[in-house]
């Protein structure tokens, strides 16, 4: 039985905590610095340690004795996980959409011998799994566009949103700039800018760049491709309401107030849907071609416990990733893609499962 630490107890954290600990193949230790977030957890087949975190080689020492490190923490405290997850010799797997986050866990993954495999969840995660595998069937690239969106079902204020994850990771994506490349060359593009509105299933959505969602496709594809670009979506009118406040208000240089604002004034909410779009095209057989992947995820009963989509996919990743890691059908050192990992496992994966069930 593989011995687990997972850092961090909060929606996400829950989720994971409940999914491995069903399978009875893992022994789960959860720390977070908040007794009352570890009191939420499920109380069986589950240990918890109160700890704060501030320096790697301490926190190396609680990490000692076990196989793997997930981290399920705002990216603040990523690189410090993953450090001490070296120091300790244990696996590591995390959920940043930092793009700085996980350049110093690549620069860490260097000379190691276990791995380290950041941006585990949807996005980046999942969706960067998906656009690798659709990449394959073209003989050459022109455009991969990646769209993903974690929307409420039942819209009701201005914003048409509600909080369904990290407040932290939401507004870094709203304000860091965003990876891409355009006509064959890598750079970076402003957050919240480029948007565009499109159709699915009856429902009108809007998309706009964010950042992190790419992941390390930039890396992968650079040379390989004409254009490639990740888009947030949206109903319609909430990116100008976010532009407002964080350009305008620029409350993107006053973090913590727009924390504050967001966390009083929108509710949480567990009946959510997870879009996820994904289109390709290039040549195929001598002709210009496209072929795309669109799921919708709806939050569900999990055991006993009602989980929001976000919640579902966002777990349902790293703990699909760590079933890949533990039988071999990922590298077990060094810097590890999402890219790496087979679509066809993936899907096929006790916890994977969740996304290739959706329509």
């Amino acid at each position: 039985m593989k011995k687990i630490m997972l850092v961090g107890a909060g929606k996400i954290g829950i989720a994971i905590t409940e999914f491995l600990t069903a399978t009875g193949d893992y022994q789960v230790t959860v720390v977070d610095r908040s007794e009352e977030t570890l009191s939420r957890l499920p109380h069986k087949n589950v240990t918890t340690r109160h700890i704060a975190i501030n320096d790697a080689k301490n926190f190396a020492t609680e990490v000692k004795g076990h196989d793997i490190v997930l981290s399920a923490t705002p990216y603040t405290l990523t690189a410090t996980i993953a450090e001490a997850a070296k120091h300790a010799g244990a696996h590591y797997l995390d959920l940043t959409e930092d793009v700085q986050s996980t350049r110093a866990i690549k620069a860490l993954a260097q000379g190691a011998d276990t791995a380290f495999i950041p941006q585990c969840g949807l996005a980046p995660g999942f969706i960067s799994i998906v656009a690798h595998d659709l990449t394959k069937k073209f003989e050459s690239l022109r455009d991969v566009n990646m769209r993903v969106g974690a929307l409420p079902v039942f819209p009701t204020n201005a914003l048409k949103y509600n909080l369904t994850w990290s407040t932290d990771g939401l507004i870094n994506e709203y304000c860091n700039p965003c990876e891409s490349i355009r006509d064959g060359k890598r750079g970076e593009v402003p957050s919240l800018e480029e948007i565009e509105h499109f159709s699915l299933d009856g429902t009108e959505y809007e998309a706009f760049n964010t950042s992190g969602g790419l992941g390390t496709l930039c890396d992968t594809l650079d040379g390989h491709v004409e254009n490639l670009n990740y888009k947030t979506v949206r109903y319609p009118g909430h990116r100008d309401i976010v532009k407002i406040l964080v350009r305008d208000l620029r409350l993107g240089m006053r973090r913590d107030i727009l924390k504050d604002v967001l966390e009083t004034a929108i509710p949480i909410t567990f009946q959510d849907v997870v879009l996820i779009f994904v289109t390709v095209s290039g040549m195929e057989g001598g002709r210009l071609t496209q072929q795309s992947s669109a799921k919708k995820i709806y939050s569900q009963k999990i055991g006993t416990r009602l989980m929001s989509a976000i919640q579902i996919t966002t777990a349902a990743g790293i703990c699909a990733m760590t079933d890949l890691l533990v039988e071999g059908k990922l590298p077990q050192k060094g810097f590890v893609r999402q890219e790496d990992a087979s679509l066809e496992d993936f899907l096929h994966n006790r916890f994977g499962r969740y996304y290739a069930t959706a329509p």
